[in-house]
């Protein structure tokens, strides 16, 4: 309690918030430049379907703009949220994975071997989009009409991706096993919807 205590004192104080909206933004422009390759080999109605992670930070950098000066937007804060803490851990778990099937050995995934090092550096980035997610929840001001709305965008999101083949391309040596991981993919966007849907009944019942 005393920890959360200590983080709640950070998320008041103006610098954090202001590192925390750089670090979004020039992550959110990263991001669109990763996806630049496939972007050019998508259809033109597709587009908005491509790129999960930094489209997800930009809608927390603008959550954040908006928690700088004092503003709600229920619907930015659900699409945020939601869509950071979805696509920050399914990237980190599909880096895992590609790294297991091409060699199973976990010594030598955390012996850097089949990791590389822009890897770590994407694992440590979307596991903070995750966390982050996690750590506004009583700053949230969204309910259940909010999520549903979200929730009815990540679905398709989903549906998108993987009828239309459009989903981030994945590591060489899971490429083939497209089916599981939109099985996987699924099962992450009903669990993150039910989380938030979960945390943002005990924030109403506790104000």
């Amino acid at each position: 309690m005393n920890l959360w205590r200590q983080i709640e004192r950070y998320l008041e104080q103006s610098w954090f918030i202001l590192t925390l909206i750089i670090i979004n933004f020039l992550g959110s422009i990263y991001g669109f430049y990763w996806y630049k390759n496939q972007l050019m080999d998508t259809p033109a109605e597709w587009l908005i379907f491509v790129p999960d992670s930094p489209t997800s930070s930009t809608f927390f950098t603008l959550f954040l703009i908006l928690y700088y000066f004092r503003k709600k937007s229920p619907i930015i804060e659900a699409m945020a949220s939601i869509t950071s803490f979805k696509y920050g851990i399914w990237a980190v778990v599909m880096i895992l994975w590609g790294a297991l099937a091409k060699d199973s050995s976990w010594m030598k995934i955390f012996m850097v071997q089949t990791i590389t090092w822009s890897d770590g550096m994407l694992m440590m980035s979307h596991l903070g989009m995750a966390f982050e997610a996690i750590l506004f929840f009583k700053k949230y001001s969204y309910g259940p009409l909010s999520i549903g709305f979200i929730a009815i965008w990540t679905l398709l999101n989903d549906y998108i991706d993987y009828s239309k083949d459009v989903h981030p391309w994945l590591k060489e040596s899971i490429s083939h096993i497209d089916p599981i991981v939109a099985r996987f993919t699924l099962g992450l966007s009903i669990f993150t919807i039910l989380l938030f849907y979960f945390l943002s009944y005990l924030r109403r019942k506790q104000a």
